[in-house]
């Protein structure tokens, strides 16, 4: 185990056919515009795929020659010296070399390597937590996993952990969103909603909501699953049978709890301004919201997985991959919390 001084945030670099690449030389070292990070960082990465990013933006070939630094191993990184203004990047070697655009089934098990290894770092105190940039479910499904489902990122990392449930939060400034349910189909999703999936949503936020952003006593507010929450049993009884119970059993548990209200209440600015965080139902009742108030300011942060992990808030934007006009706010802004969020755990 590395000391907790010294390990460092893991980055993955997501589709290869993607903005990832690009978002990650123009970010992370090789590009005059990099930012700054508080906590070394190692890049999980075909070396070539970066170099290949580098060269595509414009940098010259001497500078990423100067500053990428390619390693084999975790050993070989931690014994070597990582100097400043430099790109660390550990080698995962792809199936297949990418065209910024088009999806190649070939590398999707890639993709889901640098998954499995940066999952397996963190969980060995070797890396200080992880940030992923975007990847593609599609591409993923067609070449399929253990013949089973791809859902995303945060329900991967959970198998991967063997966590039986993690939350889906989405963050800008001053404005949190978390879900009860993820990437299900909408005809799925009332079956999902139960006493024990709310209350043990509401369990994990909470209980994140202190440790890792240092709110003693977390104010959440839940939306209702129907149209104005139910209107009081006319429009569906999960606010009756099953969210309220939940919701009253987290109460007696000293959560502060407002809810469940109709979602087109609870995301009003003035229900935002007084909540540090909003628990929608589904996917599309709480995101939508949020990425109109803070799209390219955002970020996805995984709760309850024994290790930190934040992401970007967009998806593969293929038709702008290679190009240069990729936004890196939201990858500056998923790298700085992870790093914030580390460095207050040590």
């Amino acid at each position: 185990m590395l000391d907790s001084g010294t390990s460092p945030l893991l980055v993955t670099a997501g589709e290869p056919a993607g903005i990832g690449p690009e978002l990650i030389v123009r970010s992370l070292g090789l590009s005059t515009d990099s930012t700054a990070t508080q906590l070394p960082l190692l890049v999980l990465a075909d070396a070539g795929l970066i170099q290949r990013a580098a060269s595509r933006f414009g940098i010259e070939t001497s500078r990423i020659d100067e500053n990428l630094q390619v390693f084999e191993s975790l050993s070989e990184y931690s014994s070597g010296e990582q100097k400043p203004g430099q790109l660390a990047v550990l080698h995962v070697p792809m199936e297949a070399p990418e065209t910024p655009g088009i999806l190649d089934a070939r590398n999707s098990p890639y993709v889901l390597n640098t998954l499995r290894i940066a999952a397996e770092l963190c969980l060995s105190g070797d890396a200080a937590g992880l940030v992923t940039a975007p990847l593609h479910k599609g591409i993923i499904n067609e070449v399929g996993i253990d013949n089973a489902f791809f859902s995303g990122h945060t329900e991967y990392l959970a198998e991967l952990s063997n966590t039986p449930r993690v939350v889906m939060m989405l963050a800008t400034a001053g404005f949190r969103v978390a879900l009860v349910t993820t990437h299900l189909p909408l005809k799925d999703i009332a079956a999902a909603i139960s006493f024990q999936s709310v209350t043990e949503t509401l369990e994990i936020l909470h209980r994140d909501m202190r440790n890792k952003f240092n709110l003693s006593r977390p104010r959440i507010t839940v939306c209702g699953l129907n149209p104005h929450a139910g209107e009081g049993g006319h429009l569906g009884m999960e606010e009756i049978e099953i969210i309220e119970p939940a919701l009253q059993h987290c109460r007696a548990q000293g959560m502060d709890i407002i809810g469940p209200l109709p979602a087109d209440t609870a995301f009003t600015p003035a229900n935002i301004d007084k909540s540090d965080v909003i628990l929608a139902m589904y996917h599309d009742q709480g995101l939508p919201v949020l990425k109109h108030a803070g799209f390219g300011n955002a970020i996805n942060i995984t709760l309850g997985l024994p290790f930190i992990r934040t992401s970007v808030d967009h998806g593969t934007a293929l038709d702008i991959a290679g190009l240069g006009k990729a936004d890196t706010a939201s990858l500056a802004l998923a790298i700085k919390t992870a790093a914030e969020m580390a460095i207050r755990k040590v």
